[in-house]
């Protein structure tokens, strides 16, 4: 027998049996089967899924999300500052409607007003509605003084403003800090109005808050011989400051777009809105009304002291107003 060369020995065909070559098929044509039952499965239990989940529940709930948004984007954004869309039937000047009844206009400013042109702000004394007075920011807390203080407090007296200055009140600083720093801050001179203390910030203890306010106001009076103005918004003062001990200091209540004054207690000035505009002052700024008349007005004011030649000391009446 002749024996076969090894190469061709390793690329010779193997041999393989009928029923092998029969069985292969087989298996193939079962595991076809069973792959695609398994995808009809799948889409199936899916079919079942979304069929479980109506296309109409899911644009209701959409449709509740988007209200709920709206109601949301009114309450918070909208209603509280409705005033200001609301049409005006009294008086409207300074880009605001003015609150009925008041003859005695103010406002109140701080650096966030910018550099002030006093010389264009000055005619407004002398417009169809008059402002007359001017609070700015002097100090805050115990370290911080207003940058623009120095300048605006010499200013509105030189152009014939009623004049005040208020301080910034921080909770967390002594409030003997504070007070020696607004004093430090502040020299008020015959005629001007009461130093004001301004509230805002919400406190850690109600009850010490108010102990630590009564310490500033009564430093506060013992320098200045006057009693000083509290200044807070409405539901501040309902809320911390519900005391007959301070309903005996001035009033500055700050309420915005409203009509009226909800407080049922006695108050002097009221910050009625924060969108005002007055010539020489760039950006906003915060309108008041000192209830009464300017008598009164005059009557609340620092008034100078003359001592005569026995050592007795007797006030002296106010410069007339320019």
């Amino acid at each position: 027998m002749t024996k076969e060369p090894p190469i061709l020995v390793v690329n010779k065909p193997r041999q393989t049996t009928t029923r092998s070559r029969k069985a292969a098929p087989a298996r193939r044509r079962e595991a076809a089967p069973r792959k695609g039952n398994a995808k009809r499965g799948r889409k199936k239990k899916g079919g079942e899924r979304k069929r479980n989940f109506p296309s109409w529940a899911y644009y209701l709930m959409m449709g509740a999300v988007g209200v709920i948004l709206l109601v949301g984007f009114y309450y918070f954004f909208i209603r509280p500052y409705a005033y200001r869309w609301k049409p005006c039937y009294g008086t409207k000047a300074y880009g605001v409607c003015l609150p009925y009844g008041y003859s005695v206009h103010g406002f109140d400013i701080s650096h966030h007003q910018g550099r002030i042109d006093w010389e264009k702000l000055r005619g407004v004394q002398q417009a169809p509605f008059p402002v007359r007075f001017v609070f700015m920011k002097a100090s805050e807390g115990g370290d911080f003084s207003d940058t623009a203080f120095v300048r605006n407090f010499d200013e509105a007296r030189r152009v014939g403003f009623i004049r005040g200055a208020y301080h910034f009140y921080n909770p967390k600083t002594s409030p003997e800090r504070q007070a020696d720093f607004f004093i430090r801050s502040v020299k008020l001179e015959p005629g001007d109005l009461p130093p004001v203390l301004d509230i805002e910030t919400r406190p850690a203890d109600a009850r010490k808050l108010r102990a630590d306010l009564k310490k500033w106001l009564d430093r506060v009076e013992r320098h200045y011989g006057v009693k000083p103005i509290l200044y807070t918004s409405y539901k501040y003062k309902t809320r911390y400051l519900n005391d007959s001990l301070f309903n005996s200091y001035p009033y500055w209540i700050a309420h915005y777009y409203v009509d009226s004054v909800a407080y049922e207690g006695e108050w002097k000035f009221w910050q009625h809105t924060d969108v005002g505009t007055l010539p020489g002052i760039d950006n906003q700024v915060d309108l008041n009304v000192f209830n009464g008349t300017m008598a009164e007005m005059d009557s609340l004011r620092i008034k100078p002291v003359i001592t005569d030649q026995t050592g007795q000391t007797d006030p002296c009446r106010l410069p007339k107003n320019p």
